[in-house]
């Protein structure tokens, strides 16, 4: 149990002194005794040594059993003093030690304070009041420091049950100003009584507020409220507004069907009591709070009285006082039974059980609004003993709780302490979160545990939670699974103890355990949960329980023995299987807050930007004090490494279909362990993801070749049959690692050339960037074709006009084309000569004299490609010869001249911008060329036409071919040297296409001209038409929002006090210039020059149409023409 508080005897009554305590009042280091003989007497506590741990359990408490067999002894109160020498908690011991100081000293005693016993007492500080109430007499005022009365209307408060008093700091409703102002309520049968004091003076003004019934009990549930206790119930008061309200509680505590005041019974009988009716308490709690209680019931309220939603205290009997004590809830029994009970005001549940025989009330110190735990001392009071309770020190109660596995009750009553009253809080709350999380892993609520774990506020560090699991989950942090050992038929296991995991009872000695009844051969895993161990007999009775034993058959004990041992394996099994499930998400949370502070990608610190940095550090290592950031980072690493692997564990053995996506992510997976794990199970597709994301890319592509090469596929892995995953994996691969691209392709290339080109042909920046020379030095020795293919896609996709490569290409093809081809090949030969002319033809980086000297000379199949490079060679009439006479294929002669023609042809220069409104014309001569033109520089069609009509030895002339050639290009040959190369004896006939053709073309030169000279006039109407009328758009359409309506004969109206939009001076009799852009642009003729549209004009120059600028005076509704006056 916990050791909360301890009682200390500081006042007692000597044996022949005859008086009774009624009741007392403590403040600072006084205490007022008040005795039923009507005096007072005045004590002074003297400062002691802090009272040593109490050494027996009816000295700091005992459980509720152990109180209630204590209080059974002494039913009746000790008459004598050594009686309570003997009872009282800690004092029959001071008495046998060596005396000391006392614990008090009697300063005074006031006679007849009062004519009866005084039954209350408090304290007005700031008044210097002391108020008591006795039997009958009522309440009366005294001096604190002289104890003489005070005049005070005492006649009005005779018969007087009890009073409350409260001090509270308000501000003035029409001054804002802060004051301390005291009230005092008097219950006087059904009337309650009430006075204030203002500034420490007494007010004459008295409230009498008069409610239904008796009141019994009451308690200050704020400044302005109070909470009364009657026997009908409960009631809250508004004493600044006389409000009334009932306190409503739960259907099922008042009358039947429905809400009703709490407490509300007509007579609660007891056999044998008669109509006793039990006494109505209430006590203040912390936060606005406050409890009631009437019999066994009890009622949260808050300070509105309205009910909270919280379950009743679990009193086994009536208490006969309550009260709080920061931050417990505090119940007194009945003096016969003298128990004070401590209660943790959030789970209810009973903590210390301290017996204080005869104990009759309570007493606290009167409330302190700043600080919540101002009444963590308390005093306790019977007729003839006043113990003072000391708290214990809170981190020495956590601590206690902690010892006795009460997490939850620490856990509640840390977020129930301030900051200040604990070394550290937030550590403590934080160990304490994990130790309970560990108690429910021991319990097999994994889920719970492992959400307690992940916790915001926890965020236990990996290694502490992992080390609660086996090695086949985490490794070398596991805890060793015991052998089985042999069954044994006198031995049993023992089970964990029967207890919860938020301590809610501690077990007791006499509470039984958990006995497992599965077999001795018991799961590593399930005796680590579980705790088993052998359970040792007593020898006294060891034989009895031998005696018990019924002899059975072996071979059916042999077969029980192995159906439990089974029963139990598969239990363990399902129990591992669910932590792990839950264990995957703390795992998941514990990698989350590790990115935070170290890249997954590159392993290093990320930079320190506050002190949330140092939390997460203290979240993820067990330890990192005094650490420079490379140790740091090293074990940061390492938890890394737990944390992943750890993970990839989990899932193999949980959900082994998620460990791939553990791969395609950066991470800290130890690669031996994930290599053995993959292998064992099959599972080669995810080892080759995850030696790819660790960059190991040798063993990935040796396991891919390994499957991928046979000729049938592997049983192990069909899936990685073949060169498509190899191919995959090494397009992936960044140009840095040429090597092994190239080493691990070969075998892709030999087995599917088309799929293994793919790596060197993709459309990534992978293949793009890669070495290219090396490429092709690699592909030589594979496969000439494979390396005329790969030039053809650099030079024509990727556009490289590196000369080595277009030499190369040109030299690989005439050496394939050179190769005698095969029967039925021919269609592939021709695509290949088909290619090589091409590229001649597009090529403009290879060498042409070393092409012309690789192609052969007398070989008719190369008279084509022979042909292109001397074309590029620039000789035109050697390359038209071989079409002519060796090739004899006039068409292809003629689209020869055609793409020479079109070469030689210069584009014409764009035309400046005109004006809007004007068009652009274009010259005939730009569109048909010129017949006269230089008889030196004949065309390539003159060239033609020669080879012709007039070739050389020994061919003769070729009329048809040079008949068409004239009737489709004549008008592009110059007439005088065609003519002259006609025969004389071709009739006039046969060229009437020719002349045709020059004809047409004459026409249409002449034609155009016409149309060009129409367009040009057609242009100056509209130029003129925009000089004298403007354009006719309106205003907003020319940009800078003017108009230009009018063209010169723009007018603008100069008023006068119209200002120039340069010097910002009056326009007056000024002459003025109207700028382009609007009425608005308007300025002296001599700030023309300094505005910016004026500097771009100049002064008199000619403006275009439509934007000209006019100088007009400034008189007032006189318009001038433009640039003079009209």
């Amino acid at each position: 149990m916990l050791s909360a508080f301890t009682a200390r005897p500081i006042i007692e009554l000597k044996q022949r002194d005859k008086s009774k305590i009624e009741s007392i009042l403590a403040y600072g280091d006084r205490v007022l005794v008040g005795l039923n003989t009507g005096s007072l007497r005045i004590y002074r506590v003297n400062e002691l040594p802090p009272a040593p741990p109490p050494s027996s359990q009816a000295a700091d408490g005992t459980s509720s059993s152990e109180a209630t067999e204590l209080t059974t002894q002494d039913q009746q109160e000790p008459s004598t003093a050594q009686d309570y020498h003997a009872a009282a908690p800690g004092f029959h011991n001071a008495q046998a030690a060596p005396k000391g100081p006392k614990p008090t000293d009697l300063l005074r005693e006031v006679e007849k304070f009062s004519t009866r016993a005084i039954e209350q007492l408090a304290i007005i500080k700031e008044a210097n009041t002391i108020i008591s109430l006795s039997n009958y007499n009522g309440v009366a005022l005294h001096d604190l420091q002289t104890f003489e009365p005070i005049e005070f209307p005492t006649a009005r408060t005779k018969s007087a049950s009890t009073f409350a008093v409260t001090s509270n700091i308000v501000r003035d409703p029409d001054t804002g100003i802060p004051e301390i102002i005291s009230r005092l309520a008097v219950a006087v049968k059904r009337r309650l009584l009430l006075w204030s004091w203002h500034e420490s003076e007494l007010s004459p003004d008295v409230t009498e507020i008069v409610l239904s019934e008796a009141i019994r009990s009451l308690t200050w549930a704020n400044a302005n409220k109070v909470v009364c206790g009657m026997n009908g119930g409960y009631q809250i008061v508004d004493v600044t507004t006389g409000q009334m309200e009932d306190i409503v509680g739960p259907g099922a505590i008042g009358a039947a069907g429905g809400q009703s005041r709490f407490g509300a019974t007509a007579s609660m009988g007891y056999m044998g009591l008669g109509n006793f009716t039990p006494k109505p308490l209430s006590a203040k709690l912390a936060e606005g709070q406050l409890l009631l209680a009437k019999d066994i019931n009890t009622l949260f309220i808050n300070d509105s009285g309205k009910a909270l939603e919280k379950r009743q205290i679990p009193w086994q009997a009536a208490p006969e006082s309550i009260g709080y004590s920061y931050p417990y809830i505090l119940a007194l029994q009945a003096p016969t039974k003298g128990s004070l009970e401590v209660r943790n005001p959030d789970t209810l549940n009973l903590l210390q059980a301290i017996s204080l025989p005869g104990a009759a009330s309570l007493h606290f110190p009167p409330p302190t609004v700043s600080l919540a735990h101002a009444g963590k001392g308390f005093h306790v009071l019977s007729e003839r003993v006043v113990w003072k309770m000391d708290a214990t020190d809170y981190d020495s109660q956590i601590d206690e709780l902690v010892k006795t596995q009460r997490y939850d009750e620490a856990i509640s009553i840390l977020a129930m302490l301030e900051d200040a009253l604990l070394k550290n809080k937030t550590e403590t709350m934080r160990e304490v979160k994990m130790l309970k999380a560990e108690l429910l892993f021991r319990q097999r609520k994994f889920r719970e545990s492992m959400d307690l774990f992940n916790e915001d506020e926890v965020q236990a560090p990996p290694e502490r939670v992992l080390r609660l699991f086996p090695k086949i989950i985490v490794g070398e942090l596991g805890v060793d699974e015991k052998k089985p050992e042999e069954p044994q038929e006198d031995s049993d296991h023992e089970g964990p103890p029967n207890g919860k995991a938020n301590g809610d009872h501690a077990p007791k000695e006499d509470e039984p355990h958990f006995e497992v009844s599965s077999p001795q051969k018991g799961g590593g895993f399930a005796k680590y949960l579980m705790g088993q161990g052998r359970k040792k007999f007593d020898p006294e009775t060891s034989s009895i329980v031998s005696s018990r034993r019924v002899p059975v058959d072996d071979d059916a004990a042999s077969i029980r023995t192995s159906k439990a041992a089974e029963n139990q394996r598969a239990q363990d099994e399902k129990d591992l299987m669910t932590a792990v499930s839950e264990l995957n998400s703390y795992l998941a949370g514990a990698r989350a807050r590790l990115q935070r502070v170290i890249d997954p990608a590159t392993g290093k610190l990320k930079p320190r930007t506050s002190g949330a940095t140092e939390e997460a550090f203290k979240t993820l290592l067990m330890s990192h004090k005094d650490e420079d950031d490379e140790q740091l980072e090293k074990d940061l690493q390492e938890t890394f490494r737990v944390v992943d692997t750890t993970l990839f564990r989990a899932f193999m053995y949980s959900r082994p279909t998620l460990a791939s996506s553990l791969f395609r992510i950066p991470n800290f997976c130890d690669p031996q362990v994930v290599n053995e794990r993959l292998v064992e199970h099959n599972r080669f597709n995810e080892l080759v993801d995850f030696f790819y994301g660790k960059k190991l890319h040798r063993q990935a592509l040796d396991l891919l070749r390994k499957f991928g090469s046979p000729d049938e596929p592997d049983e192990a892995a069909p899936t990685l049959h073949g060169p498509q995953r190899t191919v995959l994996y090494l397009q992936g691969l960044p140009p840095e690692l040429i090597d092994i691209i190239l080493e691990f392709s070969e075998w892709t290339l030999r087995k599917d050339p088309k799929l293994g080109m793919e790596v060197f042909l993709a459309d990534s920046e992978n293949a793009e960037t890669l070495p290219r020379a090396r490429i092709l030095h690699f592909m030589g020795g594979i496969d000439t074709a494979l390396e005329i293919q790969y030039l053809e896609h650099i030079i024509s996709e990727l556009n490289d006009m590196t000369p080595e490569f277009h030499n190369r290409l040109v030299e690989l093809f005439i050496r394939q084309l050179r190769e005698e081809k095969k029967p039925g090949e021919k269609e592939e030969w021709d695509s290949l000569m088909e290619r090589l002319v091409q590229f001649l033809k597009d090529s403009r980086q290879y060498s042409l004299g070393r092409a012309f000297s690789l192609i052969p000379r007398d070989d008719s199949r190369f008279y084509e490609a022979r042909a292109v490079v001397l074309s590029n060679m620039g000789q035109h009439k050697q390359a038209l010869e071989i079409y002519v006479f060796q090739m004899k294929d006039y068409k292809k002669a003629e689209e020869y001249c055609n793409r020479i023609h079109k070469s030689s042809e210069h584009p014409q220069p764009t035309s400046p911008s005109h004006p809007p409104g004007t068009t652009t014309i274009t010259s005939p001569s730009t569109s048909t060329e010129d017949p006269s033109q230089d008889e030196a520089h004949p065309s390539i069609y003159h060239t033609l036409l020669s080879l012709y009509l007039t070739p050389p030895s020994p061919h003769k002339p070729n009329l048809p071919p040079a008949l068409d050639l004239l009737s489709k290009h004549g008008s592009r040959l110059p007439a005088t040297s065609t003519l002259s190369l006609i025969p004389d004896d071709l009739p006039v006939s046969e060229l009437e296409g020719y002349f045709r053709g020059r004809m047409r073309n004459a026409n249409s030169i002449v034609n155009e001209t016409l149309i060009v000279a129409g367009l040009r006039k057609t242009g100056l109407v509209t130029s003129q038409a925009l000089l004298l009328l403007g354009d006719g758009l309106p205003k907003g359409a020319v940009p800078g929002g003017g108009s230009r309506v009018g063209g010169r004969n723009r007018r603008v109206v100069i008023g006068e006090e119209r200002v120039c939009g340069v010097c910002h001076k009056r326009l007056g009799g000024s002459v003025v210039a109207v700028l382009p852009g609007g009425e608005d642009a308007v300025v002296h003729y001599g700030c023309l020059g300094r505005s910016q549209q004026g500097k771009g004009m100049g002064i008199g120059e000619v403006m275009s149409p439509g934007a000209t600028g006019s100088v007009k005076s400034g008189v007032s509704g006189t318009q001038y023409g433009a640039w003079g006056r009209g």
